[in-house]
């Protein structure tokens, strides 16, 4: 090996340290990063530059630092709006109209007033929706440019098509054949062709204070009705998710108007939502004059829908809730460009009688999770453990809390600081919380629509020939209280042939992925209609069943029906409609009695004229044979045939009292028939009492079918 003459050192960023060897005659230097990569440099001393082999070895690059990226709620659920019912235009139109009517319910009934609402859809044309946001409308240049572009081929195609189905037509009208309705012709729509709905809601609840009203509507997962309670809410996201639509779709501000009682102005604002930082975007934030006094909030929202394809789920939507809340009155509206299209509805209240408010409640230690403890471990105001499960569960008591701490080992005790427990301590209360037998929980703090409210509902909307309801006591699963109320009519109008199955979580309509859901399966394969004399095709037959609970157990990501595969709720589903059906089933048999008893006087009174002339008959000729004293009678008969000869007894009066005695006999057998029959008890009526006046002070005493009201 050659001595070294000199030598040259070169320091490179994050590769070895490479000696170079000029005598050894090298001409290239392969460097090894410590990444692992390779290039090459050209040491030979001409005065060429460095360059990498294309071949052999890559140019280094500095590695790109990994960075983390954070969604705010808000760009979550905008990705995703399909979880909170933003499917597409039409359902994004029906989930807004029903996030705005249920707020508007909520914010009332939390004050104890009825409530009065206005939901109005207004359609905006293209030239009006480009003049709100300032846009000048211009004409189509390259026509073939856009994707509803008709080629020439295809315009001559569909003519001979409708030109041909004409032809077919004109054939059959001449030959006197039944012709088909020639279909209209379908306009082409481009992706780009929208339809925009401005959707106001109006109500006269308890208003919003100035100040929330920004964080209230602009910031998503924020808001007044999170807690352990039943809530009509599935997602806690309200009128914030139109909001986000609203700035996807057409990028317009959504407007609040809010006035709370004994305020003499009204809080107007004008808002948007900054998607990534999940924070309101403030337009206009002001205080306006209250001349008329008014309470309550006024929402308005521009946002893209679209009203044809959901017009029916929409407008079922409001009758199904004017079911469920009767004393409340709605006014729908939807007005267009074009009269014929026009929609106006107005459900009027039918009662005053309103359910409670539902109340929050703790945990049952059953129900709780890890996350869970942990969370009221932090947030509890209590020092010690014993205070700690007295106060923040429901069901457990002083005595009982001691022996559940004794059970847990001689690492607790009472008076060890709630706060100082471990990781592994957690775990084993959590492990015997779950393990321990606890009282079920009482369903005190639900509030479900009572059944006088259910069937005042039924009966206002559908008009049914017979009803029947039945509200359950309380009932619980992992750890929740929920409460099942059914109601079964017969017959109405606007009702289809066989089943009409109407369901309810938490006193708001389901409409969606009817198929899966409990209440759908119940009704269909486990109810056996012709033993209630209910026949399932073709009776007009109301299905009603209301599930009330601090969890309603909802399947699927858009929440909108409940599972078959909970035991309990399926079985309290069952008997719930089972004992609608029984109360049907005597009024069914007490109506069938009375059509036979019907049939049989009808047929008894044919023969009535016939039998008393007949009758009359011969008692004339019995009359004369006594007169001429050929035959003798004896005194009651010479007696009777005195009274006809002297026309006290005619075929009129023998009419008379065969008539009674039909009635008398028509009677006996109906009483005969229903003894044997078992039908003993009389169908329950229903009783309404009408509205009064709210200056009266008056006390309700609630019965699940009449409410008795005295006044103070």
């Amino acid at each position: 090996m050659q001595q070294l003459a000199h030598s040259k050192f070169i320091a490179l960023n994050h590769c070895h340290l490479l000696l170079l060897l000029p005598n050894l005659n090298l001409r290239f230097v392969e460097i090894k990063l410590h990444d692992n990569s390779r290039f090459a440099m050209d040491v030979s001393g001409s005065e060429s530059q460095t360059e990498a082999k294309k071949t052999k070895s890559k140019t280094p690059r500095k590695q790109k630092e990994t960075l983390l990226k954070q969604k705010s709620p808000a760009e979550f659920f905008a990705e995703n709006k399909n979880i909170a019912g933003f499917d597409n235009p039409g359902k994004s139109l029906y989930t807004t109209v029903r996030e705005l009517v249920e707020n508007s319910l909520d914010s009332a009934e939390s004050i104890s007033e009825l409530p009065v609402v206005e939901i109005t859809i207004e359609e905006i044309g293209k030239s009006k929706f480009n003049s709100m946001i300032g846009l000048v409308d211009r004409e189509r240049v390259d026509a073939a440019l856009y994707d509803d572009y008709e080629t020439e081929k295809a315009r001559e195609k569909r003519l001979a098509k409708e030109a041909r189905a004409q032809e077919i037509n004109a054939k059959n009208t001449a030959l006197g054949k039944k012709v088909k309705e020639t279909p209209a012709t379908k306009v082409i729509k481009g992706r780009g062709e929208a339809s925009f709905y401005r959707v106001t809601c109006k109500d006269n609840g308890k208003g919003m204070p100035h100040d929330d009203i920004p964080n209230m509507f602009g910031r998503v997962l924020s808001g007044t009705k999170y807690g352990l309670k039943q809530t009509r809410g599935k997602f806690g996201l309200g009128a914030k998710m139109a909001l986000i639509w609203s700035k996807m779709s057409t990028g317009l501000p959504i407007e609040i108007s809010s006035s709370m009682k004994n305020q003499n102005y009204i809080s107007f604002c004008r808002l948007d939502i900054d998607i990534h930082k999940n924070t309101p975007h403030v337009h206009l934030h002001e205080k306006r004059e209250n001349k008329e006094h008014w309470r309550g909030a006024k929402i308005q929202v521009v946002i893209e829908g679209n009203w044809t394809t959901y017009r029916s789920k929409i407008l079922h939507y409001m009758r199904q809730m004017a079911v469920i809340t009767p004393y409340a009155q709605f006014l729908f509206k939807f007005v267009s460009d074009a009269p014929d299209k026009n929609v106006s509805i107005r459900f009027s209240r039918r009662t005053d009688v309103m359910p409670p408010i539902p109340m929050e409640t703790k945990h049952h230690p059953s129900s709780i999770d890890l996350l869970l403890i942990k969370r009221l471990i932090a947030e509890t105001s209590k020092q010690n453990l014993l205070q700690f499960l007295q106060h923040e569960f429901v069901n457990i008591n002083k005595s009982y809390a001691e022996r559940l701490i004794g059970e847990m080992g001689p690492d607790f005790s009472s008076k060890m600081t709630v706060k100082s427990l471990t990781s592994q301590q957690i775990v084993r209360i959590h492990q015997l919380l779950r393990q321990a037998k606890f009282d079920d929980p009482s369903g005190h703090c639900l509030s479900p629509a009572g059944e006088y409210n259910l069937r005042l509902g039924i009966i206002k909307e559908l008009h049914p020939d017979m009803v029947a309801t039945y509200s359950g006591s309380a009932q619980v699963f992992e750890g929740h209280p929920f409460i099942v109320e059914a109601g079964v009519s017969v017959g109405g109008k606007d009702v289809k042939q066989g089943l009409n199955i109407f369901r309810f979580a938490n006193r708001i309509p389901l409409l969606f992925e009817q198929g899966a859901d409990v209440v759908t399966r119940t009704a269909l394969k486990r109810i056996n209609w012709s033993n209630y004399k209910i026949n399932q095709i073709q009776d007009k037959i109301g299905v009603f069943v209301s599930i009330v609970s601090t969890k309603i157990p909802f399947k699927g990501t858009g929440k909108e029906y409940i599972g078959d595969d909970i035991t309990d709720i399926a079985s309290a589903v069952k008997y719930a409609i089972q004992q609608c059906c029984v109360q049907l089933k005597s009024k069914i048999v007490k109506k069938m009695q009375a059509r036979e008893q019907q049939e049989r006087k009808r047929n008894l009174s044919r023969y009535i004229p016939d039998a008393s002339g007949a009758v009359y008959n011969v008692l004339k000729e019995m009359t004369q044979l006594h007169a001429s004293k050929k035959i003798r009678y004896g005194d009651d008969d010479a007696e009777l045939l005195s009274k006809v000869s002297d026309n006290l007894i005619t075929k009129e009066t023998l009419s008379e009292k065969l008539a009674k005695h039909v009635e008398q006999v028509d009677y006996e057998m109906a009483l005969e028939y229903a003894t044997q029959s078992g039908v003993s008890e009389e169908p329950r009526e229903t009783i309404y009492i009408q509205s009064l006046e709210a200056e009266n002070k008056m006390i309700d005493l609630k019965t699940p079918f009449i409410v008795f009201r005295l006044f103070q």
